[in-house]
């Protein structure tokens, strides 16, 4: 039973569902879109000290994974951010949190969990400043993917400063102790939440995140699945909301 219908949706909800209707999705397929998805990535990680010393581009060989989803969040016909989720299972495992933590993630894989791995959230500072709640807008891509592929959790592989955010709005737990990484010059902490926990509630609580089926299959099917692949993708979180009430 939901608890939220399209005239409750008040305060930080509804701010956050008004911007959305600004937002275009975008799936990132082609070398012109990638080198903006560099771009972006440069500048934001620059902000925090991780974008590397010589070289103007962020792109690794993970973008190019069958399992990897780059997706680009534009305003106003402009880019101005960036997320790529994994789908890691036992026969795809290329993703951020297996590399970093795998004597923790391959048990799990064994036993047959599935996960999302969302990494390489990137946003330009100066939209950030004007509009703060690009992140959430962010990180919807991560809730659609868990629900389109029906994983087991949704992971975040974040440095400490970040571990409140994601406990609130993913309740996320920790799966392990935090870890060293010298490319990073920081601890990295590997936290999960657990997908079937989430879909029951985290939609009453923040609206926005909502999105209808075919929302999620513009975004995550198969090209040979969607015979065109979309030029954009429009949110459909308040049609998901009306239909919830």
């Amino acid at each position: 039973m939901t608890t939220s219908t399209p005239d409750k949706v008040l305060g930080f909800g509804a701010s956050v569902m008004r911007f959305l209707e600004s937002i275009e999705y975008r799936r990132i397929d082609n070398a012109d879109d990638l080198e903006d998805v560099a771009r972006i990535r440069q500048k934001a990680f620059a902000m925090v000290g991780l974008a590397p010393q010589t070289g103007t581009h962020l792109i690794d060989d993970l973008d190019f994974k069958p399992n990897a989803h780059v997706m680009g969040i534009f305003f106003d016909e402009q880019l101005v951010s960036t997320i790529r989720v994994h789908h890691v299972t036992a026969a795809q495992r290329d993703s951020v949190a297996v590399s970093h933590f795998p004597d923790i993630m391959n048990p799990l894989l064994d036993a047959g969990k599935t996960f999302i791995d969302p990494v390489r959230f990137a946003a330009d500072p100066e939209i950030m400043r004007e509009y703060p709640a690009l992140p959430y807008l962010t990180l919807r891509v991560a809730t659609m993917a868990t629900v389109f592929f029906d994983v087991d959790y949704c992971l975040s592989v974040i440095k400490p400063n970040h571990r409140a955010f994601y406990k609130r709005v993913f309740q996320s737990i920790e799966l392990t102790e935090p870890r060293y990484f010298e490319r990073y010059h920081s601890n990295i902490e590997l936290h999960g939440a657990n997908a079937h926990e989430l879909k029951r509630t985290l939609f009453d609580r923040y609206p926005f995140f909502r999105s209808q089926p075919h929302e999620r299959k513009m975004m995550f099917a198969p090209r040979e699945v969607l015979g065109l692949t979309p030029l954009t993708i429009l949110p459909t979180a308040r049609y998901a909301l009306q239909q919830a009430g």
